[in-house]
């Protein structure tokens, strides 16, 4: 890493992030501290170990009970280089998309309005629409998987009757909902409440499938191309599985409220943190679920197209893992709906700022709220299968977003030159090409 990497701190600009309580001019609804009748009064330290927290539970959604299956199927030496690579990844584009907030010149804006005053009213419009392509419709995906995991656990575990879709997604569709609507504060508190107990499960998941891993099968050589083709195609895997930038806006937009002038320091030390959790404890249930089935009970996962915990119950008949499995899987939803909900709103929000600049803020954001709450329900309803639809269309564009997007800002934006000489840009816009790279070969396959 470069020295420039080390300072997080721009040198030589005073207008960085001016002090500010509140936010300003913000269409997308950066959640204000006071949103639910009280002000924030916690420590700025306090703040920042809240958001490591929430990043965290945004990241580590449903895709988690998939990661292994795909991740491991290249077997030992594939794994090992994503596993050394997906940390400094999921930092150095994290912290550009923060830097790309925080150093807005009117702090207060969200990343729609500082897309707009970087880049114009097109291109920020278009990178406003994009946002919002890649985010919706894994709020979508998730109204749908907390439904079929809720019904499946009360039948399968619990023998009871099968609820209704329409009331049984109804209820947990409004619970999420309620969450977000009070505020950011609620939602920190939730999402703190539960991502620590997920945090538990998936180290205690890996602990408890440590006396069935099986080296055999997992550790059979390929030749060199084999080897960089599994390389290639697990890193857009891994960029989806660990992406939290649906939250990374209005986390920045909670740094400048907390830390004013030291934002972007601040923000990209919670960042690190966030980064080290993600790999320390989702990669060690990547590696325990991958060593424990080998290349054969990964490729017989993959043919279900079940989660690798239902798999593991199914093989295993482990009561413990057919009971946590369900139990992972919910936490899991709960915490990642609550990010990609934010992102998902400010994006709509975005949108229409853009069609009709003059709209009732007010009328804007509960159109937006109770678009999201329908479509989301009718898509639990429907029951869709529209995994394909979030890998072909949201993962092509968040990596566009989370790694290119800020990249072009920094070599285009003179706000933004003193981040230029950073040896971490090009590591970022390497990884961003060859994941969406990847993503179309596996589209075209």
């Amino acid at each position: 890493m470069s020295n420039a990497d080390k300072q997080s701190a721009v040198p030589e600009v005073d207008t960085q992030c001016k002090d500010v309580a509140t936010p300003v001019g913000t269409l997308a609804g950066a959640a204000e501290p006071d949103n639910i009748g009280m002000t924030d009064t916690r420590s700025p330290a306090a703040i920042n170990r809240s958001w490591v927290i929430s990043l965290f539970g945004t990241a580590v959604g449903a895709g988690i009970l998939f990661l292994p299956i795909n991740a491991g199927a290249g077997g030992l030496w594939p794994l090992l280089v994503v596993t050394l690579l997906i940390g400094p990844m999921t930092y150095f584009s994290h912290r550009a998309l923060s830097r790309f907030v925080c150093l807005s010149p009117r702090p207060g804006e969200d990343i729609t309005l500082v897309a707009k005053d970087y880049f114009g009213k097109v291109g920020g419009g278009l990178i406003t629409a994009l946002y919002f392509l890649a985010i919706y419709p894994i709020v979508l995906i998730y109204g749908v998987s907390i439904t079929n995991t809720v019904d499946s656990f009360i039948v399968n575990q619990f023998h009871g009757p099968h609820i209704p879709r329409a009331l049984l997604s109804l209820v947990l569709i409004t619970l999420m909902m309620l969450v977000m609507i009070f505020g950011e504060r609620l939602m920190l508190l939730v999402t703190g409440a539960i991502v620590y107990p997920l945090i538990f499960l998936l180290f205690a998941v890996s602990l408890y499938l440590i006396p069935q891993w099986k080296l055999g099968s997992f550790t059979e050589a390929h030749s060199f191309g084999t080897t960089l083709k599994y390389i290639w195609l697990i890193i857009p895997v891994l960029v989806f599985a660990f992406n939290h930038s649906p939250a990374i806006s209005q986390f920045s937009l909670a740094m400048q409220r907390a830390h004013g002038a030291d934002a972007e320091r601040n923000a990209s030390k919670v960042l690190k943190r966030t980064a080290l959790i993600l790999v320390t404890f989702t990669m060690l249930f990547v590696w325990s679920c991958a060593l424990t089935l080998g290349n054969d009970g990964l490729a017989k996962a993959r043919e279900e197209n079940i989660t690798v915990l239902s798999y593991l119950a199914n093989v295993n008949d482990s009561p413990i893992i057919s009971f946590v499995g369900p139990v992972v899987a919910i936490v899991a939803i709960v915490s990642s709906f609550f990010g990609h909900y934010l992102g998902a709103a400010e994006g709509a929000e975005g949108v229409v700022a853009s069609i009709a600049p003059h709209a009732n803020r007010k009328a804007v954001k509960t159109g937006v709220t109770a678009f999201l709450f329908l479509t989301t329900w009718l898509a639990a309803i429907l029951n869709p299968s529209i995994l394909g639809l979030i890998e072909s269309l949201s993962g092509p564009v968040i990596a566009a977003i989370l790694y290119l997007m800020p990249m072009y800002a920094i070599y285009k934006v003179p706000r933004l030159e003193p981040y230029r000489k950073q040896l971490s840009n090009i590591f970022v816009i390497v990884m961003g090409l060859v994941a969406i790279s990847g993503i179309f070969f596996t589209l075209i396959r």
